[in-house]
């Protein structure tokens, strides 16, 4: 016997919610979005989803709610007031953030909705615009073990590593942690590009060498045509990368962390935003590596 699949309402249709959204599609779910572009909204339902006028019609008749949204404020904005999630989803429905906002904001999210008799997780994701379009994001979740195991399945089918880090909030604090280790290795390996060119390596040929030992990652794999290419084309925005350095920053403030290299990366993200590449991938590192080695940036 079949078992029936809850609907779904999502906001936020961005470069990673629009793929998101059309896996849980094809994995047979009802899916009603509401974001604010027509074309994007236009796409879901190209898609076989459902479109919807505001946030208080996409989740009136929802089963499951999922935000991805670019930081706290939207999150919040969703959220609260008489158009927001908590005052039109029904008693029961689970709301699933897969922001990457700060822990605190998720746990007061959890706290405001329980008065409501709305469920939360928190539950941000890495991977990037790739990982979501095939469907093997890694996903940190926090919350209660019951509302982790009900949203086992859709997750499932959006991602492959899928782990509760702890109760609400830490799955954000998890983020945190991985947009740390993503900017110094993007940095690492932006400055080591720049070292092999400058000293006539096949660039090419280095980075292949590279990847398969010790040096490897999945951000040199990932980002690898990137750097070969000057490619920036954005998967993940320097302005949200420099949103996420603010999080973990203050994060390890909070919890008395240190973070040097992470502090000087942050500084060299909020450098390049500033010189108005932040609309950029993160790659994009290697354009700051560039300037500061004298050597002309290519577009």
């Amino acid at each position: 016997m079949s078992v029936e699949l809850p609907e779904v309402a999502w906001i936020g249709l961005g470069i990673m919610g629009s793929p998101m959204s059309e896996n849980l599609i094809r994995a047979g779910y009802d899916v009603t979005g509401h974001t604010l572009e027509q074309e994007k909204t236009d796409r879901l339902v190209a898609a076989g989803g459902t479109g919807a006028g505001s946030v208080a019609e996409a989740v009136r008749e929802a089963d499951v709610v999922i935000t991805m949204l670019p930081a706290s404020p939207q999150v919040e904005a969703v959220a609260y007031g008489p158009g927001g999630i908590l005052e039109n989803a029904r008693p029961g429905t689970l709301l699933i953030d897969m922001s990457s906002i700060t822990p605190q904001t998720s746990v007061d999210l959890a706290r405001n909705a329980r008065e409501k008799g709305i469920r939360v997780l928190d539950a941000p994701v890495s991977g990037g615009e790739a990982g979501a379009v095939e469907a093997v994001l890694s996903i940190m979740v926090g919350g209660e073990r019951s509302d982790f195991e009900s949203a086992r399945p859709v997750f499932q089918a959006l991602g492959k590593t899928i782990v509760l880090c702890g109760p609400h909030g830490s799955g954000q604090t998890v983020k945190a942690a991985n947009q740390l280790i993503v900017a110094v290795n993007i940095q690492a390996c932006a400055e080591a590009v720049v070292f092999l060119e400058k000293s006539g390596v096949d660039l090419a040929a280095a980075l292949d060498v590279l990847g398969g030992g010790l040096a490897g990652s999945t951000v040199l794999a990932r980002k690898k045509d990137n750097f070969l290419k000057r490619d920036f084309a954005p998967g993940f925005r320097i302005d949200l990368h420099h949103k996420d350095m603010g999080i973990v920053t203050d994060a390890a403030r909070t919890v008395g962390a240190a973070l040097p290299a992470g502090a000087v990366v942050a500084q060299l993200i909020a450098s390049l935003r500033a010189q108005g590449d932040g609309g950029l991938d993160h790659s994009a590192l290697l354009r700051s590596v560039e300037r500061l080695s004298g050597q002309p940036v290519r577009a």
